[in-house]
């Protein structure tokens, strides 16, 4: 997800000519699958997500990320190694790839080379995000329009909606109570954006996440009150995915949110989809992001949710996994941005790199046992130091790259209890 990235701009040929250094990677035990994607390859690709330092493999300022060039070469070849799909952190995001108005506006240098990258490595590529109310320009919901902007907080009905944000009538420091975009305004800066952006990469991009986190948290309220649900209304949802079918025919498009886990907000993603499904939308898959603490969810609770998530017929894909083992982040399955630094306080639990391993292994246990339908899972980091929840300790890897207990748990969780070998070589 999750953090902006401080510095955007036009990118020079200095970052995309970052020289390549090279790993490679042993396998000692040959009775065991050494890699993630071996262990899973007739089950459902694993994927990592990844920033532009791996992209570019050079050592430059991204996410939350402070890496130095030998530090980028191990991780680059820890992906490589471990991982047969990608995901972007951040710059496919509105605000990175299209932070100013209008054709000149867009920044497409690094979504450019994170795409090269998974081109390169035969990856299989999947695009985050194209319509979200984070990491959104103030410019895209700006206007003239100063008459109410009247909305609803639910997918069949209309009714008032209530203020939003931090502040009263804000949103993200974006003030609908002023002069905004009217809805022709926004659905066409929102199709000329999808259209450009998804056509660049046809045929690259394989998975699009078209809507991201459009379900409300709490309450009675199946949408969460944004600018785009404020000024468009609820069927700015079907509208992004039509523009994004139009633009890729070929791509797989998928809505994706967090706390599936949750009964409630479950009960809102199947009525969303349902509701989309019978006015013929093409949503394609149900991207559960999985944010997760070492308490919950256990093997069962895995197990009824991706089970209620199947009756919907579509692939189940596992977006952005983490587990995060700091003691203020357990019982809770959130990946609200504004909550993260509340939920790794605290420092770790006790035992914590046994708990996580647990944890793993039954996660991936019950991702197995669905396999029917879960087609991909997506680690969201490829190690602790490039974590946005870095001080939950919440991935497989170390800061330092070396496979932690869960790893050989989840190599376990895929071949019957046998034992999972994986070291880098020297160099």
């Amino acid at each position: 997800m999750k953090y902006p990235i401080a510095i955007t701009g036009s990118w020079g040929m200095t970052c995309l000519l970052a020289a390549m250094l090279s790993s490679s990677v042993a396998a000692p035990n040959p009775s065991a699958p050494a890699t993630l994607k071996d262990a899973y390859q007739n089950s459902f690709r694993v994927g990592v997500a990844i920033n532009r330092t791996i992209a570019l493999n050079a050592a430059v300022p991204a996410d939350n990320v402070n890496r130095t060039a030998e530090q980028v070469d191990k991780d680059v070849a820890l992906v490589k190694a471990q991982f047969n799909q990608i995901s972007p952190e951040n710059d496919l995001k509105w605000a990175l790839i299209h932070p100013q108005a209008g054709t000149e506006g867009y920044d497409f240098g690094p979504a450019d080379a994170y795409v090269d990258f998974g081109v390169r490595n035969h990856m299989f590529i999947v695009g985050h995000t194209l319509v979200w109310h984070g990491q959104t320009p103030r410019w895209v919901f700006q206007g003239t329009n100063v008459s109410s902007a009247a909305g609803t907080n639910e997918f069949a009905g209309r009714r008032p909606g209530r203020g939003f944000g931090r502040a009263p009538g804000g949103f993200g420091g974006f003030n609908l109570n002023g002069p905004h975009a009217s809805r022709d305004e926004l659905l066409q800066r929102m199709h000329d954006h999808i259209s450009t952006v998804v056509g660049r990469y046809k045929g690259k991009i394989k998975v699009w996440d078209v809507v991201n986190e459009a379900l409300a948290d709490g309450g009675t309220n199946l949408l969460r009150v944004s600018p785009w649900e404020r000024i468009i209304g609820p069927d700015f949802i079907a509208k992004a995915f039509e523009y994004a079918h139009e633009a890729d025919p070929d791509a797989i498009l998928r809505y994706n949110d967090y706390s599936l886990e949750n009964s409630a907000k479950r009960r809102k993603l199947i009525a969303l989809i349902k509701s989309l499904q019978a006015q013929h939308v093409p949503v394609m898959a149900i991207g559960s992001q999985t944010h997760v603490s070492v308490s919950s969810p256990s093997f069962a609770e895995e197990d009824k949710t991706l089970t209620e998530l199947e009756t919907l017929g579509l692939p189940i894909h596992i977006t952005e996994l983490d587990v995060n083992s700091a003691q203020a982040g357990q019982h809770t399955s959130s990946g609200d941005t504004a909550a993260n630094a509340a939920t790794t306080q605290g420092g770790l639990v006790s035992d914590a790199d046994q708990k996580l391993a647990t944890a793993y292994a039954g996660l991936f246990r019950a991702f197995k046992k669905h396999d029917k339908y879960v087609k991909v899972v997506t680690l969201w980091g490829v190690n602790d130091g490039v974590s946005w929840r870095a001080d939950g300790r919440p991935l497989l890897f170390d800061t330092d790259d070396q496979p932690k207990p869960a790893f050989d748990a989840v190599i376990r969780a895929a071949t019957d209890g046998r034992p999972g070998k994986f070291k880098l070589a020297a160099k």
